[in-house]
Formats: structure tokens, sequence, C-alpha cells
């Protein structure tokens, strides 16, 4: 197996692992009412299932479909920039994105499919399931009041990754090469004798 083989393995993988896990999960929990509010640890984890119409914590200013015309050709971009800069990009790198993309194809497949399961829409109209409820309160205040899911969590661990990260994991930027010696020299012939000729004119 070449280098650039091994190296689209290590992303397409993850991404299929992340798509698999988090599809799976949320069949589990929407087909299964008993774990629509089901406590995992009480007071800390739960599962709260949910239909976010909207983008990542709960943010919904724009219209579902627009929302997930956004989330495909944002995806698209990412992957096309990962194939331009794979043969500069390390395997840490490649395994993070591979995450993110697995993560953004697991919510796309809910904006695709889900309008259509449920019966309130068509394709782009589907609203991303969530059901992870990270409910600690303190007094009156929730520690973290968002519903989320596996993909976000591939998502959201991979961008800190990177962040903490970024010196070691983000592609080398390719330097250009100086010229050689004959290179240089010959340059400067050219220069010298361009001199030479403005002289002789004068």
């Amino acid at each position: 197996m070449s280098i650039r083989s091994k190296k689209l393995a290590a992303l397409i993988i993850p991404a299929i692992i992340v798509l698999i896990l988090d599809q799976i999960s949320k069949y589990l929990v929407r087909t299964n009412s008993d774990l629509h509010r089901y406590d995992l640890i009480e007071g800390w984890l739960a599962f709260n299932f949910t239909k976010n119409p909207g983008m990542a914590l709960g943010m919904d200013w724009l219209s579902t479909p627009v929302i997930s015309v956004i989330a495909i050709l944002a995806t698209i971009g990412i992957f096309t920039y990962i194939y331009i800069t794979l043969d500069r990009a390390n395997f840490a790198y490649l395994l993070c994105m591979g995450l993110i993309l697995g993560g953004a194809l697991g919510n796309i497949a809910d904006r695709l499919f889900m309008g259509i399961v449920y019966g309130y829409g068509g394709v782009l109209h589907g609203h991303v399931v969530d059901f992870i409820h990270f409910n600690l309160t303190i007094g009156d205040w929730a520690v973290f009041p968002y519903i989320f899911n596996v993909a976000d969590i591939a998502i959201s661990t991979s961008i800190i990754i990177l962040l903490l990260f970024h010196k070691i994991i983000m592609p080398v930027e390719v330097e250009e090469e100086p010229e050689s010696e004959d290179e240089l020299q010959g340059a400067e012939v050219q220069v010298e004798k361009s001199e030479e000729n403005q002289q002789e004119s004068i």
C-alpha cells in the first residue's frame, strides 16, 4: 500500500466508524421510547431525545433546507481541501479530519432523510437527532444546557485536539527551495550585461 493510500485510509476509516456509530445510536434512541427520557447517571448524564431543526447548540438563524445545503457544501469543501493537501498532511491531522467528516456526514444524513422518515418534509428538511444531555446543574444554572449526539462529540473532540496541538498536527507548508548557485550566478551575469547595454546606449 502506497503512503498516499495509507493517508486516505487514515482519513476515511475514522469517518466511516463515526458515521456508523452515530446513525446506530440515533436509530436505537429514536425507535425506543424507553430511551427518550432516560437517566444514565442521575443528575449528571441522561438521554433526552430531541429533533434539532437548526445548527449546533440550538442556533436557528436560517431555515432547515438552507442550513442543510450549507452543511453539505462545507463538507465538500473540507474534503476537497484535505485531498489537495494530502501529500503534506500527517496521520494525526488526517485522523482528526476523518472524525470531523464522519460527524458532518452523520448530521447531514439526518438532514437528508429524517424529514422523510417522520413525514414532516422532504430531502433537506430533516431535523438532526440529538439525545445526549449533560444535565448537571449548580443551583439554577445549567452547566451545559445543550443536547448533542455522537457526531457532535467527534467533531468537537477533533477541533479541540487541532486547537491544542495545531503546531505539530497541521499540514506543513511547503517552502520553495532556494535557487542553485549556478542559477544565481547566471542571473547575476544577465543583470550585469543588461546594465552594460544600458550604459552603452547612453
